[in-house]
């Protein structure tokens, strides 16, 4: 008795450990499965952009649960209509409750299975072109085959395309469901008859199972209590009794014909459903070639992109056709079911193939025996279409056009007066300095310069170019995961130099380094050092532990911190469980160092920061650092694109993008992580669509502090990809067009030891016409297959003219030297290619930089600097820098000595000097005024200091604007020293306060020298 007690309390227990242990799983795995999905929301929620990830979720949950609910109740009205037609029609039936019970189920779950599939296809792989389309901006441009906005084919083709390609699949899904059920009907239904004797011979089954169980129960008892074992037969009796209870069991014996008759039952019924499905088919086929004549705008036959006259001709009338005829099948094919005829139901999805088939052969005969003799007539207007949207696409239709003289006439008072071009030319390159600055400037071998930016800072005053770059912590450095994600956590300062400015070791002429940073600029002051979050940082870490922070090096200690920002996410106790869980580590739980305090910082790598927040824009992987108002800073570009602008070809064969704009400028702060998005472009309807999607997420461009506003790049990517476009678009003229008669290409020049394409440079430059230096990027054009130059495409970069693309036109009646052509020169110098020739045989080797087009006033200047790098060692060293104008080549260790070179001494004089404009625009007014004459050998012209300029003057009677060269004043010194010396001999000498002085004699070849 007391065994009976127990065994229930036992088995109670077993059953409440089984449920703890289930219930304990399911939350395991539930943090397993959700776990990325809340750190994401809780990350989100720090940033400040939480909206921004809900979107999707509210956005699937909106559409999904009304289209999974919707569907579902269809499809179960749809199926439960079916059963009852097919089981009166047949005059049949279920059976008994538990037949019809099992019967309802399986058509729910067919139906939520159907909706479930459907609804995950429709809302996961369109739920953002949904949105699109909801929310879509027209760009009041409309196409010119079809007349529509071009919104349509940016925000809406995409979506009605997934609809429609979808709409094969759903039919396909609903067949399939449909049939599955009525086979499901077949082996349930009962005819009347049969029904009822199956219900007759239940009844007596249930009775004879009664009784064996009593039976059954009965024999348990007495073998429980003699101890014996499980049931055994007494005789063939028992065992023939049983036997016929199992048959009686099982109801009567089935129809042969059963199953053949319900099957004519079935088709008669299933009639209408194959209607239905028959019209829904061609409904989408219909559907599907009225979307793919919008394909004709991208592609086509003809000799320019988009649609041309063999598509819009033979093509387009096909198209049309085939949806005319797609309608038709619908309709015949339901009339051909109801009178079971198959030719009625063949005839149109016959003649569809064969005009498919007819359609393509006519095309091909159009264009190669009506086209293609008259290609130009026939297909002008399309061509037109295709220069003016591709034009349109990539904003090429503003660009300025101005007709550049190229007169070869500047003189040294024109260089002095443009210093500002002078000064900023560069003759630093970036990976040479990328090297100097990781070689002098890390300082530990746990910091790093990931790369070099270029940006414009004001240095005593002046518009200055300078590069720069961010001092980030090798967080590969070590291996502990204390040091790597408690110690180590954050970069430190940057590096400033100008990139006109050289060491007398070829080195760039440092302006801000070592640690802390120590700055001789006034103008740049940094009080937040500290970089967190930078473009390696790609480890979290975690602040404010008991384990001080890493700062930087002081000598033979180190100096320390503790986080002060308000940057990252609390660690309290749920905290750690999860980013343990997502960083699959047990560290961030069990480490003693972490307290309430503790911050993570994650997402640190900034491109995968603004990434993970705005996977919708196309951002620019090379984000380059500003330093202002104390911090540092990181701004990153963001381009919308698409790739459904009609008649806009795509710029490259690796890509069908043939839209593209940089609307968007993203901010991220190096210390606290915050990331604002503005938006520079208001006028382009992509990113005012995302606006409407995202309003939380984009701010307008005025609400930028102007003290970063003043940094903003034209994005040096995106100006390659428009320059590009313009060799062949800047062609307007559709003759012109055709025959490629004026097709440009991008120059060429000799860089390292190799020729490579040219790409844009920044410069900072007074435009011609223009009276203050500006911020530019730059790339020359040479005619396609020639050397020549043809024109500079510029962008300007500040203030209102910010974006403004500017066209120099070289004159087309005589040939200006294009790059390649300066390379040849440089190549043909004696004394240069005598002096590579030795460097390449002397454990060293040359490099050639870049090559620098400069347009100053009505002329045109080269300049390209020449590294000298040694065998035993990576860090070149610039030693030499080539300037070319007119037809003289000046060969000299600075820019300042090629500057005296070509136009005379003094003119490079500013260039000596901390202010370089100041000065420069000093001794144009001096030599204007009469203070200086830089054509008397004196000791002006060393332009010391802006402040000297007018003592550095003097006049030489009739030598009026003659320009002497070096030899000869140094010639003319040299017979004056002489006669002096004669004359002293022949007169007796003067008194002492009468001596004749020297100084100015000896100084002078001196200054010459």
């Amino acid at each position: 008795m007391a065994e009976t007690v127990k065994k229930p309390k036992k088995k109670n227990v077993n059953r409440i450990i089984r449920t703890v242990f289930i219930i304990a799983l399911l939350v395991i795995l539930s943090i397993l499965a959700l776990g990325d999905f809340i750190t994401d929301f809780i990350w989100f929620r720090e940033v400040g952009y939480t909206e921004v990830f809900l979107k999707e979720l509210f956005t699937k949950l909106e559409l999904g649960l009304p289209i999974f609910l919707g569907v579902t109740l269809l499809a179960v009205a749809l199926l439960n209509a079916l059963k009852s037609g097919f089981l009166k029609k047949n005059q049949l039936v279920l059976g008994d409750k538990s037949v019809k019970k099992r019967v309802r189920i399986i058509s729910i779950v067919l139906s939520a299975t159907f909706s479930l599939l459907l609804t995950v296809m429709i809302v996961s792989d369109l739920w953002f072109q949904i949105l699109q389309f909801i929310n879509s901006t027209d760009f009041n441009v409309a196409d010119p085959l079809f007349h529509k906005d071009v919104s349509f084919y940016i925000f809406k083709l995409d979506f009605l395309r997934g609809l429609a390609s979808g709409a094969t699949i759903i039919i396909v899904a609903l067949a399939i469901m449909i049939g599955l059920f009525y086979v499901l009907l077949l082996g349930f239904a009962r005819s009347e008859g049969s029904s009822a004797a199956a219900e007759e011979a239940e009844a007596e089954a249930e009775v004879f199972r009664n009784a064996e169980e009593a039976r059954a129960a009965a024999e348990n008892e007495q073998s429980g209590q003699n101890g014996q074992g499980p049931k055994t037969y007494s005789g063939i009796d028992d065992i023939l009794s049983e036997f016929m209870a199992k048959n009686r069991q099982s109801g009567p014996r089935r129809d042969p014909n059963e199953f053949r008759t319900k099957g004519r039952a079935l088709l008669n019924v299933a009639g209408r459903e194959i209607i239905f499905l028959a019209i829904l088919f061609f409904l989408s086929i219909a559907a599907n070639f009225y979307l793919s004549q919008f394909n004709l705008l991208y592609g086509g036959t003809g000799t320019a992109y988009g649609a041309g006259f063999t598509d819009i001709n033979v093509t387009l009338n096909v198209y049309r056709a085939m949806i005319i005829f797609s309608l038709a099948a619908a309709v015949c094919m339901a009339i051909a079911i109801r009178k079971k005829s198959i030719k009625l139901g063949l005839i149109f999805p016959v003649l569809m193939i064969i005009v498919s088939l007819a359609g393509t052969g006519i095309a091909g005969a159009v264009q190669s025996y009506i086209v293609a003799p008259d290609e130009l007539n026939k297909e002008s207007k399309y061509i037109n279409n295709n220069i003016q949207y591709t034009r349109l696409a990539y904003n090429l239709q503003n660009i300025k056009v101005e007709d550049y003289a190229v007169k070869g006439d500047i003189d040294r008072l024109d260089v002095l007066d443009n210093m500002e071009t002078f000064s900023n030319i560069r003759i630093n390159d970036f990976e040479p300095t990328n090297q100097f600055y990781n070689q002098t400037q890390s300082i530990r071998s746990y910091y790093q310069f990931n790369d070099v930016d270029v940006d414009r800072y004001y240095i005593n005053g002046e518009y200055t170019q300078v590069f720069l770059s961010a001092r980030e912590i090798n967080q590969q450095y070590e291996d502990s995961w204390l040091i790597r994600h408690l110690k180590y956590t954050h970069g430190y300062g940057i590096t400033l130099s100008r990139v006109d400015r050289i060491t007398s070791s070829g080195q760039p002429e440092m302006l801000i380094g070592s640690i802390p940073p120590v700055s001789d600029v006034p103008e740049i002051v940094i009080q937040r050092p500290e970089i967190y979050y930078g473009e390696s940082t790609n480890d979290y870490v975690i602040t404010n532990t008991g384990e001080p922070e890493f700062d930087f090096p002081s000598g033979e200690s180190n100096q320390y911190c503790q986080y002060q920002g308000t940057g990252g996410i609390k660690l309290n106790m749920l905290n750690r469980i999860l980013f343990a869980i997502k960083e699959r580590t047990l560290k961030i739980l069990i480490s003693t160092n972490i307290n309430g305090d503790s911050r993570i910082l994650i997402n640190r790598n900034i491109v995968n920061r603004v990434k993970k927040i705005a996977p919708f824009l196309s951002i620019n992987d090379d984000p380059y650092v500003v330093v202002e108002d104390g911090k540092v800073y990181w701004i990153i570009d963001a381009f919308t694109q698409s790739a459904y602008y009609p008649y806009s070809e795509p710029y490259s064969a690796s890509t069908n993008v043939n839209y593209i704009r940089n609307s968007v400028k993203i901010v991220v702060d190096a210390y606290n992580g915050d990331t604002n998005f503005y938006i520079c472009d208001e006028e382009d309807p992509l990113v005012r669509t995302l606006a409407k999607i995202y309003p939380s997420l984009f701010k307008k461009l005025d609400e930028m502090p102007q003290f970063l506003k003043a940094h903003l790049q034209y994005p040096n990517n995106l100006f390659n990809i428009q320059a590009y476009v313009f060799t062949k678009y800047h062609m307007t003229d559709v003759a012109v067009f055709y025959q490629s008669e004026d097709q440009w290409s991008i120059s060429n020049e000799s860089y390292g030891q190799a020729t490579k394409q040219m790409t844009p440079n920044y410069f900072i430059m007074k435009l011609p016409g223009e009276s203050e230096g500006e911020f530019v990027s730059a790339i020359p054009y040479t005619p396609n297959g020639k050397s020549n130059m043809t024109g500079i495409l510029m962008a300007r970069q500040d203030g209102d003219n910010y974006g403004q693309l500017v066209l120099y036109r070289m004159p087309k009646d005589r040939t200006i030297y294009g790059p390649m052509q300066i390379e040849a020169q440089i190549n043909q110098d004696a004394e240069i290619s005598k002096e590579f020739a030795l460097w390449n045989n002397s454990g060293s080797s040359y490099l050639r930089g870049n090559l620098f087009v400069i347009p100053v006033e009505d002329s045109l200047l080269y300049v390209e600097p020449v590294y000298l790098t040694a065998t035993s060692t990576s860090l070149p060293e610039v030693k030499r820098v080539v300037m070319f104008y007119g037809d003289k080549v000046a060969y000299e260790p600075t820019l300042a000595e090629c500057l005296d070179v070509l136009f005379g001494s003094g003119a490079g004089d500013p260039l000596k000097t901390a202010y370089p404009v100041v000065t420069g625009k000093q001794m144009v007014e001096d030599i204007k005024s009469g203070k200086l004459d830089l054509d008397m050998p004196s000791q002006g012209g060393q332009g010391a200091d802006p402040s000297q300029q007018g003592s550095q003057g003097g006049s030489q009677e009739g030598q009026g604007s003659q320009e002497l060269s070096t030899d000869d004043v140094k010639g003319l010194i040299t017979q004056l020293t002489e006669l002096l010396e004669k004359l002293n001999a022949l007169l007796p000498s003067p008194e002492p306060e009468e001596a004749p002085s020297d100084a100015a004699i000896e100084t002078s070849p001196a200054a010459i020298d």
